[in-house]
């Protein structure tokens, strides 16, 4: 008996100890402890969603990539499989699985290491968001306790819709949207159980099953998952042999960042950095709303490699990209794997040169054989900005233009090989000019086409937005506008004659001249800034003062610094593109301009609005101002550089610019609906070759990217303001023209401003002196040539 008391004092002093010592354990292991409540507020880092005006993905911004997403947006297949997979007794168990631990630990004994966890969802939570990744007991004590104390905080789906957000799936993705995105190219809720096995298969060991890397071992780990469901009867016999004999088609939901409006993309990008911070929009799963149009990018982009393409082969043929030897020829074959079902027609190889004679070249890309004709390299003449490409004879001898063992750039100009099965190819050149397009609807601001350059990832500078360029003639519009407000009317008369400016500060002249190098005399308004006549320009500037220029400037949301100088009438202070397009808006509106704008609004991953524009229209210029100017800028379309417009058939203003030896070349024009500004020329300020203009570099890129869009809109005219009357003018005096005569405007004015007195010139008379019968404008040169 005395024995046997004993015995029971010593077992109880046993368990008091053992309970002492796990309250013990427990209070150690619980102070310090992180603070499970903020699991509640789960904030992961998400991925920024960059939308389109239609809803469309323009591109994303994260550090991981992970959406966020409910359980009622999860397919219900997926929830079974991940809870099969990773815990099944989840909606039982109060955090801790006893059973999970102690098969565990067995396993941990049994391989004299810790090899297993047994954790629960719940603990596979906190051990994320809370605790170390290490593997010890300390740390797996402290998991249980936060376990428990977690599910007493929140619900069973709360933390299960965590987890699914959370967890790593390998490829760089977080959490079973971004997974079922990359692997199967659907959302969650579209799973199959196939697909679902799958997804629940990789959080073991997501690197190691990654199903593109170790689609072997991701299929071992899918087949267990299935069977887990049937052996759990969450699954029939036939659900499981059907998902089991599923083929799975791996391939992940197309990514347009970067690829699609990347000037754009970028754009938006910088701007948010500056709302938000670098952290926020790659973390915070930011959704923003933009004006982006994919038809409008698309188009100009397009128009703009077209462009400088034949802008770069209007100035010579630059030499190969390379000459290789025989050995290194043959490597360069090797290196080339490509597949004639991926050709299209015009798409850009890298060949190689095999033969030459004075009809063209045999060449060699990949496992094919091709040939370029002479008759594409009529441009490939040796560079020299002095001379047109009219000025020089076509190239008519391949050999003086390619050797064997140069590597070229050529086109497809079919998609299947000839007769003999040989390619035909033409060949190209990537330029060295550069350039951007910015197009926007001056109604609202919004901008719905942006490229930068002609390819961003050689380049990613945005010359719309961050170039700072001399407009030239670009910027006389603003010239003329303030004229109007300081005594001038479209039929004021302006002497078109040299013109010299002395600067007694720097003992220096200024002689400017017209493009085409002759004097008109005389010169009605209209006919200066339609023809773009320097000299009468730099008369207006200065009666009108310079002062009232840069206060014009100012007016029209210009923001560079300007000199207190004649020459910022012809365009020579530095002004981005963006710039310019919204300073014309007000001609193209009521006279208020719109700030340019690439987000519309951005909200929280829940919806909540964290930034709408809301920006107003700002009154620059009078109505009657802004309608005259438009007008006259219609007459530079129609009689004017900006010819070429002509070709919508629809009511157009703009104007073209070039600076001084060809440095720069623009054109801005707009119709109601649609503003769209293109700007050429060299990054680094060169001549860009003879008549390379506004007319001739930037005017075509504007009328293939519009020719594109301009049936998205119906045929609008500009709306004439109250207070404006016409008036047919004598062309030469800029009187009221009798009745008969033939060289008449009809003109717009500001009601009691038009002119009252009839010319009593005869149609023959000349009265003009100072020109040349002989002397043409910039648009009758280059008809000329063209």
């Amino acid at each position: 008996m005395k024995y046997i008391k004993l015995l029971a004092f010593i077992l109880v002093f046993f368990v008091l100890a053992a309970v002492a010592a796990g309250f013990g354990t427990y209070k150690w292991a619980a102070r310090a402890l992180p603070d499970y409540k903020t699991i509640s507020d789960y904030d992961p880092p998400l991925v920024t969603k960059v939308l389109t005006r239609d809803g469309g993905i323009l591109g994303h911004f994260y550090h991981e990539k992970r959406f966020l997403v409910s359980l009622n947006e999860i397919s219900p297949w997926a929830v079974k499989a991940f809870l099969a997979s990773e815990d099944a007794r989840f909606y039982e168990h109060e955090g801790v699985s006893l059973l999970g631990v102690v098969r565990a630990a067995l396993h941990n004994l049994k391989a004299r290491e810790i090899v297993q966890g047994g954790s629960t969802i719940t603990q596979q939570v906190i051990k994320s968001l809370l605790l170390s990744p290490e593997r010890s007991y300390t740390r797996k004590l402290k998991e249980a306790i936060l376990a428990y104390r977690l599910e007493k905080h929140l619900s069973k789906d709360e933390i299960l819709t965590i987890y699914l957000n959370q967890i790593f799936m390998g490829s760089g993705v977080y959490g079973i949207e971004a997974a079922s995105r990359e692997y199967f190219g659907k959302h969650a809720r579209d799973l199959d159980l196939a697909e679902a096995a799958l997804l629940a298969a990789l959080p073991k060991a997501p690197s190691r099953l990654n199903p593109y890397r170790n689609p072997e071992g991701a299929r071992h780990r899918q087949l267990y998952v299935l069977s887990r469901l049937r052996d759990l009867d969450w699954i029939s016999q036939q659900e499981y042999e059907e998902a089991v004999e599923e083929p799975l088609h791996l391939e992940p939901m197309p990514d347009p960042s970067w690829k699609e409006g990347p000037y754009y993309l970028e754009e938006v990008r910088r701007q948010l950095i500056r709302m938000f911070g670098e952290e926020k929009v790659y973390r915070g799963g930011l959704i923003v709303h933009t004006p982006a149009d994919m038809k409008h990018i698309n188009a100009a982009e397009k128009a703009l490699r077209k462009g400088l393409e034949a802008s770069t082969k209007r100035r010579g043929w630059r030499g190969p990209l390379d000459s290789i030897d025989q050995e290194m020829q043959q490597n360069l074959s090797m290196e080339q794997i490509l597949d004639p079902e991926e050709f299209n027609k015009g798409q850009w190889h890298r060949v190689l040169v095999t033969q030459v004679d004075s009809s063209g070249a045999m060449v060699s890309f990949g496992d094919f054989q091709g040939r370029i004709h002479v008759s594409t390299m009529e441009w490939a003449r040796t560079p020299n900005p002095a001379r047109a490409p009219e000025e020089v004879p076509p190239v008519r001898d391949a050999s003086r233009v390619l050797s064997p063992g140069d590597v070229v750039w050529a086109s497809l100009l079919e998609v299947e090989p000839d007769e003999s099965g040989l390619w035909q190819l033409a060949l190209e050149q990537e330029p060295e000019v550069e350039g951007a397009i910015f197009s926007m609807d001056p109604r609202t601001g919004e901008i719905l086409a942006m490229a930068g350059g002609y390819d961003f990832y050689k380049s990613q500078f945005n010359r719309a937005t961050q170039a700072r360029r001399q407009p030239g003639s670009a910027f006389k519009p603003i010239v003329y506008s303030a004229a109007l407000d300081n005594g001038y009317t479209p039929a004021s008369i302006v002497l078109d004659a040299p013109f010299v400016y002395d600067d007694h500060h720097t003992l220096t002249s200024w002689r400017p001249r017209n493009f085409e190098g002759v004097f008109h005399g005389p010169t009605i308004l209209r006919d200066a800034l339609v023809k773009s006549r320097n000299l009468v320009t730099i008369r207006v500037a200065q009666n009108v003062g310079i002062g009232n220029l840069i206060s014009r400037s100012r007016d029209m949301g210009i923001t560079e610094e300007f000199p207190r100088d004649l020459s910022i009438s012809l365009g020579s202070v530095p002004i981005s593109l963006q710039n310019m397009c919204q300073a014309f808006t007000s001609f193209a509106r009521d006279g208020s301009y719109v700030q340019p704008r690439v987000i519309n609004k951005v909200t929280d991953s829940w919806g909540q609005i964290l930034y709408e524009n809301q920006d107003e229209p700002i009154q620059a210029i009078s109505p009657e101002n802004a309608y005259i100017i438009t007008n006259l800028l219609q007459e530079v379309v129609r009689d004017g550089t900006g010819w070429r417009a002509r070709s919508l058939g629809r009511p157009v203003a703009g104007k073209t610019g070039t600076t001084n030896d060809q440095r720069d070349a623009w054109f801005i024009g707009y119709s109601p609906y649609l503003l769209t500004g293109v700007y050429v020329g060299v990054d680094q300020p060169t001549p860009m070759g003879r008549f390379e203009t506004g007319s001739r570099a930037a005017l075509p890129i504007w009328v293939d990217y519009r020719k594109e869009v301009e049936n998205d809109y119906p045929v609008q005219d500009f709306t004439r303001p109250p207070g404006i009357v016409t008036a047919r003018i004598d062309a030469r005096s800029g009187l009221l023209a009798p009745s008969g005569m033939e060289e008449t405007y009809f003109l717009p004015f500001k009601a009691g401003t038009e002119p009252t007195s009839k010319s009593a010139r005869l149609d023959g008379d000349r009265e003009r002196t100072g020109r040349s019968s002989s002397s043409s404008t910039e648009e009758d040169l280059l008809k000329q040539i063209f």
